[in-house]
């Protein structure tokens, strides 16, 4: 257990310093001064300070943070400012556009509107990008679950509808590349909607629509599809291109979990917190073990690229305190040429970190009495 722990907390350390160097990097970039980049949060248990930033790892695994100049110091730039003589207007920025220039150089609240809405959204977008590689990585050593049926089952709406071994799906509802994207469609048909199909055979493609059939046994509606996953390595363009199959089933998976979880379709105990995400190492570490080191390893970096991509797809959500809630005040100041007063906007955010902080604790809670409940 103390091995999963380790590579759990390998792999957060990995798609948070993306995150946050997302972050970092354009914030240089623009000339946005970070005060510190941090990995975890709470108390500080080691760190160094190089040139302006200070860098820090933190108590707890549940996060990082890259706090530029202007958010954590606006208030002491206004009290320099009023005490040179020139008073802070209510939003605090004319304050800050008339202070000396070592009080305002860097400030993230004087940057271009486009600068700080790029160097927010690079958070998620550096998340893409780390999943992107890992993408690479897990198509080059499994190659791509290529949608091509092995057989259907007797009595199916397949088999009514014609459909034999070795027909190519092209569209399954939307437009697929890989196997397990029917997978996903199905897991998610609970009511038996028809499903529209395009197939190729022979170089000649077919239209149907496949009404499921409800099956006992497996509990789930089914179209009648058996094998339907061929592997085909990715040699030569197709590594790029199957990887970029693979971090678009990733969005995709992403995106309709958000929604799932909005809707009100998944309970409590469909969602994990640190403790059900390390246990989920443990599960995926204990069931490629017999294959080796090295599918244990690529069986973490395919863990890795989903993680990397559900904290991308989060932190572009339009709540409070996440990249999303910050890129809304900043775009509706794009918009308006009107900013928020940044400290209505704190107060926001502040009230979003507690909502998040009280929400790890149940997650938390939750995740201790599903292994010990």
């Amino acid at each position: 257990m103390i091995g999963t722990i380790i590579i759990f907390l390998l792999i957060f350390f990995v798609i948070v310093m993306g995150h946050e160097f997302g972050h970092f990097l354009i914030a240089k970039v623009n000339g946005i001064r970070v005060n510190e980049f941090a990995i975890g949060m709470g108390p500080k248990i080691a760190g160094f300070k190089k040139g302006e930033t200070e860098y820090a790892l933190r108590a707890f695994p549940l996060g990082g943070a890259c706090i530029f100049e202007g958010e954590d110091g606006l208030e002491a730039a206004k009290e320099e400012a009023s005490a040179a003589g020139t008073p802070a207007d209510k939003t605090g920025r004319g304050a800050l556009r008339n202070v000396p220039v070592d009080v305002d150089r860097g400030n993230f609240q004087n940057a271009p509107v486009w600068s700080r809405i790029a160097t927010v959204f690079a958070g998620p977008l550096f998340n893409f990008l780390l999943a992107f590689i890992f993408a690479i990585m897990v198509a080059g050593y499994a190659g791509a679950d290529l949608p091509v049926l092995g057989s259907v089952v007797e009595g199916s709406a397949a088999e009514a509808a014609g459909m034999q071994a070795g027909d190519k799906i092209l569209r399954f509802n939307s437009k697929i590349n890989l196997a397990r994207e029917i997978s996903l469609e199905m897991a998610l048909n609970k009511t038996g909607e028809p499903v529209k199909v395009v197939y190729e055979r022979d170089g000649q493609e077919y239209e149907t629509t496949l009404t499921p059939i409800y099956n006992e046994e497996a509990g789930k509606y089914l179209v009648g599809f058996q094998n339907y996953a061929s592997y085909d390595e990715a040699k030569g363009t197709k590594l790029f291109r199957y990887a970029w199959y693979q971090l678009r089933f990733c969005i995709k998976n992403s995106v309709l979990s958000v929604k799932s979880l909005v809707e009100g379709k998944l309970s409590k105990n469909d969602v994990a917190g640190p403790v059900g995400m390390a246990q989920i190492v443990d599960q995926v570490k204990t069931a490629a073990e017999p294959g080796g080191p090295m599918l244990v390893f690529m069986n973490m970096v395919n863990l890795a690229m989903l993680l990397s991509v559900s904290l991308g797809v989060m932190n572009l959500l339009p709540l409070p305190a996440l990249d999303g809630g910050r890129l809304v005040f900043l775009i509706w100041e794009a918009i308006t040429h009107k900013p928020v007063p940044p400290e209505k906007e704190g107060m926001v955010h502040f009230i979003g970190l507690v909502f998040f902080m009280v929400l790890m604790v149940f997650l938390l809670f939750n995740d201790l009495v599903n292994i010990f409940g």
